[in-house]
């Protein structure tokens, strides 16, 4: 069984159609990219996933269940951290938890629990502002862990981040990933990020958007430091951009 199921979905607003039988997967451990240009949906689908918006046409399946239209079940981070600067991280992360109306000594502690995971420690009465881009965003990742375990929709969450803390944290995402057993679907725009991280990647194209393929990324993890520079990587670049 899938873990995630988009099935048929088709989307329009005012009358002008964004989405058109949209049919993706998720497994279990997999993190999937949808690549595209700018305006082809993707945010849009990602809203009809997670629940926040209810498609014209078409259903999401989560564990086998259909979710379709209800929201609170599939985390969705978007690309900046939104941590509020008023709370501590500690507090931060802990957010899903106290919105499900847990005590909030209970919620920090199931919270603490999880920092040395994602590599937090000694982060829990800082502020948001006292912390790197990169610190800001695991916690906000470790937040999106909590609101939905297993699952989690990422849209663009390290465009924001320099070159080299991108990469750092990339795999550091991938290591969590596996020993959580955590399922991503993960929008970027970025062709060589979307190669490095992912085990499928389906193209979104067209207004409407419509997945016009996918293409899996045989090269096992973790990959190689130089992936990005060999014959393979290459010529999955090449296949992207012909396809675009």
């Amino acid at each position: 069984m899938e873990k995630l199921e988009v099935r048929g979905v088709s989307k329009c607003f005012d009358g002008a159609p964004v989405l058109e039988d949209i049919s993706i997967t998720l497994r279990q451990g997999e993190l999937v990219c949808l690549l595209g240009v700018s305006g082809g949906g993707k945010t849009t689908l990602f809203n009809i996933i997670s629940g926040l918006v209810e498609p014209d046409r078409g259903q999401v399946f989560l564990d086998g269940e259909d979710v379709t239209g209800k929201p609170g079940r599939i985390s969705y981070m978007l690309q900046k951290d939104l941590l509020l600067p008023y709370r501590t991280i500690q507090d931060n992360v802990a957010l899903p938890l106290l919105l499900r109306g847990e005590k909030k000594r209970e919620a920090r502690a199931k919270a603490a629990a999880l920092f040395p995971e994602f590599g937090l420690e000694g982060t829990e009465r800082k502020y948001p502002a006292q912390l790197s881009g990169g610190m800001r965003q695991r916690a906000a990742l470790l937040r999106t862990y909590l609101f939905s375990q297993n699952v989690a929709l990422l849209d663009e969450p390290f465009s924001a981040l320099d070159t080299l803390t991108k990469s750092a944290i990339h795999d550091w995402y991938l290591d969590v990933m596996e020993r959580i057993r955590l399922s991503t679907l993960f929008i970027t725009h970025d062709i060589d990020e979307a190669i490095l991280l992912s085990d499928r990647i389906y193209l979104l194209t067209g207004k409407p958007g419509r997945v016009t393929d996918e293409i899996v990324i045989r090269e096992p993890k973790p990959r190689r430091k130089d992936f990005n520079l060999t014959p393979a990587f290459l010529a999955y670049k090449k296949r992207i951009l012909e396809r675009l």
